[in-house]
């Protein structure tokens, strides 16, 4: 294989990882927010505030995965 080809998978590889794992913790967390808020009602502004800023967490590691697989299409 040459150098190209292997930094082409290493960039599918770093958007394919960073996309899968943070997309199934955000349903996770929606899951449970929307469990907790069915619960209790009343602490549903608490729960929501806290499920965004944890999201907003979340797609960051998203983000950096499309910075370094951009980082490394940029070396072709």
């Amino acid at each position: 294989m040459s150098d190209n080809a292997i930094i082409a998978i290493a960039a599918a590889l770093a958007i394919a990882l960073s996309t899968i794992f943070p997309a199934l913790a955000q349903g996770k967390a929606a899951k449970t927010a929307l469990e907790s808020i069915a619960r209790q009602p009343d602490a549903a502004k608490d729960i929501r505030s806290t499920l965004l800023l944890s999201l907003a967490l979340m797609e960051a590691l998203t983000i950096y995965g499309l910075l370094i697989a951009f980082m490394l299409l940029g070396k072709f």
